[in-house]
């Protein structure tokens, strides 16, 4: 058996990788950093795009994205942490499914991209270069795996299937240019 952990070496990166991207994400939702447009501006996003009350929308969203990414970056509360930034992020998907799969064209390939690799992180771990694995798993056990996934999808689907009621009755109530001019 080599010294050398691999394994914790690559759960390291993906953390690294994704939680600073999750939470860099958050950041400019929650605080307008890196360009970002606030809770004020990203709440009114959030309501044009039928979640709502738009800033109670925008603040849950940063605070998944912001708070799970920068727990997974240190790998503490990983399960938790993995399921609420998957969450988010599938909530950011289910806005640009309509647009298709790619990015360039306004598609959920990113959000889908983050989302898989956050659960992706709550079910395998943190590894051992982790705060999670330096407070012995206190955190990180088992059963919080299934349990965070579940309460996350529950709550997810509920939210987007909410949010999805609203966009198709904004559509029906409106009507479709008949002749072109």
């Amino acid at each position: 058996m080599s010294c050398f952990d691999r394994r914790g070496l690559g759960l390291l990166l993906l953390r690294l990788g994704t939680g600073g991207v999750l939470a860099a994400h958050g950041a400019r939702k929650l605080f307008g950093w890196f360009g970002g447009h606030g809770l004020e501006g990203t709440g009114q996003f959030m309501e044009s795009v039928g979640y709502t009350p738009g800033r109670a929308s925008a603040t849950a969203a940063g605070l998944a994205e912001t708070g799970g990414g920068a727990l997974l970056a240190l790998g503490l509360a990983t399960p938790t942490a993995g399921a609420a930034a998957a969450g988010a992020m599938a909530g950011a998907a289910a806005v640009h499914l309509p647009n298709g799969f790619f990015v360039q064209e306004g598609g959920y390939e990113y959000a889908a991209s983050l989302c898989l690799a956050a659960a992706g992180l709550a079910v395998a771990g943190p590894g051992r270069l982790s705060l999670d694995h330096a407070l012995g798993h206190a955190f990180d056990r088992g059963w919080m795996v299934p349990l965070a996934l579940g309460v996350t999808a529950a709550a997810t689907t509920v939210v987007i299937g909410t949010r999805n009621q609203r966009v198709r009755a904004k559509k029906e109530g409106e009507q479709e240019v008949l002749f072109e001019e």
